[in-house]
């Protein structure tokens, strides 16, 4: 996401490369470029002037700090507007009330369907919650099928009526199905349309107006860039909702709709959908977004879905085996299955401060695991657990095996021992020796 964005805007910020004082003149061409780069990333006009004329504000006649350049106190001043365009802060779900009612508006295609069962699924395993999932689009064909099936996967109970054809009557019966059985929180999935239309909204305010709901959430495809903008003015005139969920976030390098949204509507967006997977979802947090809009990574939100995986009992077991010197292909295999679980590979690399620079706009192979998955299950057991003992002919075999060349399996060889030596260092506080590997290897 946002990788057109973060190459141009890191190319405004070399004009000021070389002065040691940000004037009048030097910053004038700098925010030129950076105005060009969010407009370019489909950011709002007049949100792309207010927000370099902020910054011109704060940095003009600044003097730079003995151990920041130019370049870099601008990379700052940035960064403290782009956490402040996008909200400053995150801003959750309220859960306060004895039963949460949480109302999905948005128009069709927008992904709707699935957040409401991503938002479920996240507030069931993260808060402790028992969700009930309410099916009120009672217009588009398989709406109800598909939410079951949502239901089914994530272990949430699906409301439905198919008998009644009254979204209002169905998530007022629902409300009260939810209080009766112990439920204490309720996510109801309403029906979107191609565009904005008086009886979508009519009847959206309808349902809004009889169940009162503690959150009204938008969702909308952040691909839409400017269009997302646009019609999150005309719901909130409509509903007044409480926050934004943008969809599809992991698809838009422009950024425009993230950028734009809050300086329009002044409302918080509060989670972003980053994949197809019902886990693909976040917390959104401007100052992390801001970081990573400048190549600087995302290392919180990196550790937040390693933590998720791991344990406490396997950080240990792991740290003890790297310890010993005991890790092996198996262990590797391991890890490779949670980075795997953990979402889409070239985001979580662009999270790896620097990283973003380095990959740029180049794809990053999502199946580029699969080689290595291929030679290590074709090695027995003492192989995968002490590789020293791999020889030419065993080799031989674990290439015929695997259906790849030996050059691939020498290779993996070299890469694991290099990954090794870096863990050990990381244990012994080498840094410097660290950065140098690091720096050395591809």
């Amino acid at each position: 996401m946002f990788n057109n964005l973060t190459e141009k805007l890191n190319s405004a910020f070399q004009v000021l490369k070389g002065h040691g004082k940000i004037t009048e003149i030097n910053v004038a061409e700098t925010l030129k470029e950076v105005r060009r780069a969010l407009l370019e990333a489909d950011v709002n006009f007049k949100t792309a002037k207010e927000f370099t004329t902020n910054v011109k504000k704060k940095a003009i006649g600044q003097n730079v700090l003995t151990n920041l350049n130019p370049g870099q106190l601008m990379v700052k001043i940035v960064k403290d507007e782009l956490t402040l365009l996008m909200g400053g802060e995150s801003s959750g779900i309220n859960l306060s009330n004895k039963l949460t009612v949480v109302l999905m508006s948005g128009l069709q295609g927008s992904g709707k369907t699935t957040f409401s069962g991503k938002l479920s699924s996240y507030l069931l395993k993260k808060k402790g919650k028992n969700p009930l999932l309410v099916a009120c689009d009672v217009y588009r064909p398989a709406a109800i099928e598909q939410l079951k099936v949502i239901g089914e996967k994530i272990g949430v109970e699906v409301y439905c009526d198919e008998s009644e054809k009254n979204p209002v009557k169905i998530a007022k019966d629902a409300v009260k199905y939810a209080n009766k059985n112990g439920k204490n929180l309720v996510v109801i999935d309403t029906a979107g349309r191609l565009a904005v239309d008086d009886k979508m909204m009519s009847e959206i305010k309808d349902i809004h107006l009889a169940i009162n709901p503690n959150e009204t959430l938008f969702v909308v495809d952040s691909m839409t860039g400017q269009d997302a903008v646009n019609t999150a003015k005309s719901f909130n005139d409509i509903l007044n909702f409480d926050g934004v969920i943008l969809t599809k976030l992991d698809g838009d390098t422009r950024g425009g709709a993230a950028l734009s949204i809050k300086s329009v509507v002044d409302k918080p967006i509060k989670f972003v959908g980053t994949g197809e997977k019902m886990d693909a979802i976040d917390v959104f947090h401007p100052e992390r977004m801001a970081d990573r809009i400048l190549g600087m990574g995302d290392v919180v939100t990196l550790v937040e879905k390693a933590q998720d995986l791991y344990d406490e009992k396997q950080a240990r077991i792991l740290n003890k085996k790297i310890a010993k010197s005991q890790f092996g292909l198996d262990d590797f295999l391991e890890q490779i299955k949670k980075i795997k679980k953990m979402g889409n590979l070239k985001d979580m690399v662009n999270m790896i401060p620097g990283a973003s620079k380095a990959v740029g706009n180049n794809e990053v192979d999502e199946d580029s695991f699969k080689h290595i998955e291929a030679l290590i299950y074709s090695m027995t057991p003492s192989e995968r657990s002490n590789p020293k003992i791999i020889d030419v002919s065993r080799k031989k075999r674990i290439s015929k095996g695997s259906g790849l060349e030996i050059q691939e399996l020498n290779r993996l060889l070299k890469q694991f021992q290099q990954m090794s030596k870096m863990m050990k260092m990381m244990q012994s506080g080498g840094s410097g020796k660290l950065m140098q590997m690091m720096q050395g290897m591809k």
